[in-house]
């Protein structure tokens, strides 16, 4: 053991880590109650009867689950079921084109010198700037002129395309895939693709795991898209469905239960979704990448 310099006070200590304060904690519990609480209350709420609906207001769960289910299911002979094949298709089909197009444009700036690879970046941040309230009529007088408004392919094709994936996966290429590692593979004879496929698309898994959950999400909670191009409610997604339930719910307040009940089945598949995919999440999977 090597002996402390004369006039010194022996090695250095590690400072004890201090603990959390209260106030961010307190921002912290008073942010997770602001999210759950609306949440907590449809959850609640698609338990009650008609009459408790309306003449309770506490948190105790209702005996009406069941009955508002069987409506709900009923209602148009289960219209509902279709809304909720429309929104998968909606969603899972175009989070899926959406993060393989991000992925790969993301890569390609990342990793990849041409020219116009600046001009086109900064188009993409642009289009971040740009709201989609601002794109939706556009967006539709264009399909209308196509023959697509109204049909399946109005709502997946603008979802497809969106910037900031492509932000995101150019980001994090440049982070998660070594330089050296993709010459390696060209010095033992690899192509491109091959590259991509077997080096690049394992490290960029998390950040393809992360662009697909907040496409998924986004297009499962779009409103206005789908409520400007589509016209026939046989393609509604669930929440044009819901809003329709909710505009005749003004003439017929029972219709409000069945609402409510649909809400609350609407959050299973995403929160299902978190809870699987979350192991995919993994940091510095490119740490062990290349040996020192």
């Amino acid at each position: 053991m090597a002996a402390a310099l004369p006039g010194s006070r022996g090695p250095a200590r590690p400072s004890p880590r201090r603990p959390l304060g209260l106030a961010p904690t307190g921002v912290l519990v008073l942010g997770a109650i602001y999210t759950l609480f609306p949440v907590s209350w449809v959850v609640v709420a698609s338990t009650k009867s008609e009459g408790e609906l309306f003449s309770t207001s506490t948190f105790a769960p209702g005996t009406g689950l069941l009955s508002n289910l069987a409506d709900l299911f009923a209602y148009r002979d289960g219209v509902f079921w279709l809304w909720l094949l429309n929104t998968l298709l909606y969603a899972g089909g175009g989070a899926v084109l959406s993060t393989a197009v991000s992925t790969i444009s993301g890569y390609t700036l990342a990793k990849y010198s041409f020219p116009g690879r600046g001009l086109i970046f900064n188009l993409l941040i642009g289009g971040i700037l740009v709201p989609s309230v601002v794109l939706a009529i556009p967006q539709y007088l264009l399909f209308s002129k196509a023959g697509l408004a109204g049909t399946y392919w109005s709502v997946l094709l603008p979802q497809i395309l969106h910037p900031y994936s492509i932000y995101l996966a150019r980001i994090y290429s440049q982070a998660a895939v070594p330089g050296s590692l993709l010459e390696a593979g060209r010095l033992d004879g690899a192509g491109e693709w091959r590259l991509f496929q077997r080096v690049a698309l394992p490290l960029l898994t998390p950040g393809m795991v992360t662009i697909f959950l907040f496409q998924f999400v986004a297009i499962w909670n779009n409103f206005l898209l789908p409520f400007i191009m589509l016209g026939d409610d046989q393609r509604f997604p669930l929440t044009v469905g819901l809003y329709t339930l909710l505009a005749a719910g003004a003439g017929q307040p029972s219709l409000y239960n069945l609402i409510i009940t649909g809400t609350m089945l609407s959050l299973i598949p995403l929160i299902a979704l978190f809870l699987t995919m979350q192991r995919y999440w993994r940091t510095d999977l490119s740490g062990g990448a290349v040996k020192s």
